[in-house]
């Protein structure tokens, strides 16, 4: 691939957590515009090199890169200068607040003052950009008419929406989605499916799943995880017929 359409790229990632190797010499590399799964069975490490590439956990080696060009690993307060965004496994709403609201928090980077209190708008001069870019992340996961709902009131799946909503409102050129179809029916995995490869349009997708379905209709590169190691990479057709993946993962119940 060249340097010139890579998004982010790493290598030789390796982490020890309480005295145990979580992940040994992994790589991993994004192309712009490019969707890109990360799978293995449980406690492979995938969590772990997602908490890295977010600066919740220091690597103790390897090398970082964005758009050709080695950097530090990210902390979390730089990610959106980076033009990172992540969700999380859980949705990590605040119930008592509006769909809306939730999602300006995703956008207080953007206020002069307070923090979350201006990204929920309790400063005039920040609240009507804060307050359009939250509608227009809405739009985007087609979740508009949700703005004014308590979060609190939303399905599973509604709430799923407005996660991405609020990581969508930093305007990310790399967004990472952790489990983005887990807890999900057929027919919301299947409106997933279709969002994620039109988000693909304007910005890499790197994502974290475990429904076999999501990842081959989406992801034009896999990457497979087992006991902290990359034990195979390439395109989904190609992973999910290597008989290390079939023996570490596909083998054993994963679907």
């Amino acid at each position: 691939m060249s340097i010139n359409n890579t998004a982010l790229r790493v290598e030789g990632v390796t982490i020890s957590l309480d005295g145990l190797r979580a992940l040994n010499d992994v790589y991993l590399e994004v192309a712009k515009n490019e969707v890109v799964g990360l799978i293995g069975p449980n406690g492979a490490g995938k969590t772990t090199l997602f908490n890295a590439l977010c600066g919740l956990v220091t690597p103790d080696s390897g090398n970082f890169y964005l758009y050709g060009k080695k950097c530090a690993f990210p902390r979390p307060d730089n990610l959106v200068e980076l033009g990172i965004a992540r969700t999380l496994q859980g949705v990590g709403l605040f119930g008592d607040l509006s769909v809306l609201e939730n999602v300006m928090i995703g956008a207080q980077h953007l206020a002069q003052t307070g923090l979350i209190s201006a990204a929920l708008a309790r400063n005039s001069k920040d609240e009507r950009r804060i307050r359009e870019r939250a509608r227009i992340a809405l739009e985007r996961v087609y979740a508009g008419g949700l703005a004014d709902r308590r979060a609190e009131t939303l399905s599973y799946p509604d709430s799923k929406r407005v996660a991405i909503a609020r990581a969508l409102v930093s305007e990310p050129k790399i967004l990472m989605l952790d489990e983005p179809a887990g807890g999900l029916g057929v027919q919301d995995i299947e409106w997933m499916n279709v969002l994620i490869q039109n988000l693909s349009t304007e910005m890499s997708v790197l994502l974290v799943e475990h429904h076999m379905d999501v990842v081959m209709s989406v992801c034009s590169k896999l990457y497979v995880l087992n006991f902290g190691e990359i034990i195979a990479s390439g395109d989904a057709e190609s992973v999910r017929r290597d008989p290390a993946v079939i023996a570490a993962y596909l083998g054993v119940g994963g679907s």
